[in-house]
C-alpha cells in the first residue's frame, strides 16, 4: 500500500515541525537563562561588601537584581509537540538550521547591574588549580596595548562612548593625579592565574599574594591595564571577575583601591577592590600581572608610577 499526501496533509506537517522547532527554542532559551542567572548570583554572591557596594547593590539585593527576567514555560497545549521536537533536534543539528550562540560580550549602560540580564557569554572554563613554580611556565593569557591615550580624559570617554560600566571608586581612582598613562604606546603580555595557582591553599592576604607572585617572576600591572584591558576584553566570559595585581591607588578619602574588570551577568564594568596589605582574597579570586618576556621587556612594559 502507497499513502498520498495531499496539500492539506503537507500543510499540517509544516506546521507541526514549525511549533516544534519553537517550542524547543523556547526551552532551550529558558534552559540558558536560568543557568545565566545563577552564574551571576554565584559571581555577586562571591564578592565583598565593598565591591558591591562599589557597584551599588547590596547583599540583602542580590536576589533581586538577579531574578528581573522570568523564564518562559510553555503552554501544556504545546506538550504534545515535544516527540516531534526531539525528532527535529537530530535534522536540525544535521543541516544545522539551529544555530550556536556565539560568545558577543559588549558593554552596556553605566548602572550595568540594574538593568536586565544580558544573557551573552559562556561561563569561565574550569582549570586545574596546579601551583605554578615561575613565571615561565605560565603561557601569556592576553596581550594589550597600553599608552594608546593622551591623557585620561580620553581614556574615560572611551569607556564611556561604548558604555561600560565604571564603579563610583573606580571612576574615582581613574581621576586620581596617581593614575598615569604609559608615555608612548606599548604591548604588555598579561597572565591570569589564582589564588591557588600562586601556592596557596586558603585565603590569603594581598601582601603574601604579592611577595609569591613577584618570587615566581610576575611584574605589577601598571594601573592603565584595567580600563585598557576593559576596552581590549569585550568578550569576558559572564561571570569572570580579574584583580588586576597593582599598586593600590587612594581615593580622596584616603582608601586603598584596586581596579577589577568584570562581567556580572548585565554587562561589562569596571569597579574598585579593596587594596589594603591585610585585605584578605578568596584562594579562587584570579590576578592580572605582567609576564615578562625578556629581561629588557620587564623594563620596557612595567611602567613606573
Amino acid at each position: 500500500m502507497s499513502s498520498i499526501y495531499g496539500p492539506a496533509q503537507i500543510r499540517r506537517t509544516a506546521t507541526s515541525l514549525q511549533q516544534a522547532i519553537s517550542l524547543f527554542l523556547q526551552f532551550r532559551t529558558a534552559w540558558r537563562k536560568r543557568r545565566a542567572r545563577q552564574r551571576v548570583r554565584a559571581a555577586l554572591g562571591a564578592l565583598s561588601d565593598r565591591e558591591l557596594m562599589d557597584i551599588g547593590v547590596t547583599r540583602g539585593e542580590i536576589d533581586y537584581v538577579t531574578s528581573q527576567r522570568s523564564i518562559a514555560r510553555p503552554h501544556r497545549s504545546t506538550l504534545r509537540y515535544i516527540g516531534d521536537a526531539l525528532q527535529i533536534l537530530l535534522l536540525a543539528n544535521l543541516f544545522g538550521l539551529i544555530s550556536v550562540d556565539r560568545t558577543e560580550a559588549q558593554c552596556t549602560a553605566q548602572d550595568v547591574l540594574r538593568r536586565g540580564l544580558a544573557v551573552k557569554g559562556a561561563p569561565p572554563g574550569q582549570k586545574t588549580e596546579i601551583p605554578v613554580n615561575s613565571a615561565a611556565d605560565v603561557l601569556v593569557w592576553k596581550t594589550i596595548r597600553i599608552g594608546t591615550f593622551t591623557d585620561t580624559f580620553a581614556l574615560r570617554n572611551a569607556l564611556s562612548a561604548i558604555g561600560c560600566g565604571v564603579g563610583n571608586s573606580a571612576a574615582e581612582i581613574l581621576a586620581r593625579p596617581a593614575f598615569t598613562l604609559n608615555h608612548g604606546q606599548a604591548e604588555v603580555a598579561l597572565v591570569a592565574v589564582s589564588v591557588a595557582e600562586l601556592g596557596f591553599q586558603g585565603a590569603a592576604s594581598l601582601r603574601e599574594i604579592y611577595l609569591r607572585a613577584q618570587e615566581l617572576g610576575f611584574v605589577l600591572a601598571p594601573a592603565e591595564i584595567a580600563p585598557q584591558l576593559r576596552l581590549q576584553y569585550l568578550d569576558q566570559p559572564i561571570g569572570e571577575f580579574l584583580t588586576i595585581g597593582m599598586e593600590p591607588i587612594r581615593t580622596w578619602a584616603g582608601e586603598a583601591i584596586l581596579l577589577t574588570v568584570a562581567n556580572g551577568g548585565a554587562g561589562l564594568i569596571l569597579i574598585g577592590q579593596d587594596g589594603r596589605d591585610d585585605a584578605q582574597m578568596s584562594v579562587m579570586s584570579r590576578f592580572v600581572f605582567v609576564r615578562p618576556r625578556t629581561a629588557p621587556a620587564v623594563e620596557a612594559a612595567a611602567m613606573v608610577r
